[in-house]
């Protein structure tokens, strides 16, 4: 959890500095072993795709773990139980991400928006306002 926040915070301190993010960034994965390496690029390539989204424009988090641990299988992660927060609500999510071989990338990112999560069920799985 630890490093999670670190990749993170990285992330957030760059904003849309693409140049300094990208070096930053690529430095804090490093640290992490290849199957965290993957869910992080894929946290960070999902909050751009679902951001493209309408419904989601306002999304400023996304937790990969949320209801069931995502799986990493050769280049790809998958969760079936993610969440995305977007204006202050929590949704459901389930995605797949495919990664480069090095895990510095992520290449391709689907996902499916579910309902939302009601509020008196956040602190029960992790969530937070």
């Amino acid at each position: 959890m630890r490093q999670f926040v670190v990749v993170l915070s990285v992330v957030a301190a760059f904003g849309t500095c693409e140049a300094a993010r990208a070096g930053s960034l690529e430095k804090s994965l490093m640290k992490l072993d290849p199957e965290e390496r993957a869910h992080q690029v894929c946290v960070v390539k999902g909050l751009d795709t679902v951001r493209r989204d309408k419904r989601l424009s306002q999304a400023d988090r996304l937790m990969p773990d949320t209801f069931k641990r995502a799986a990493f299988d050769g280049n790809v992660v998958s969760a079936k139980g993610a969440a995305v927060r977007s204006n202050k609500h929590w949704y459901q999510l389930k995605f797949d991400c495919t990664v480069s071989s090095d895990q510095l990338k992520a290449i391709a990112f689907t996902y499916e928006l579910g309902k939302e999560i009601p509020p008196d069920t956040w602190e029960e799985v992790g969530l937070w306002k």
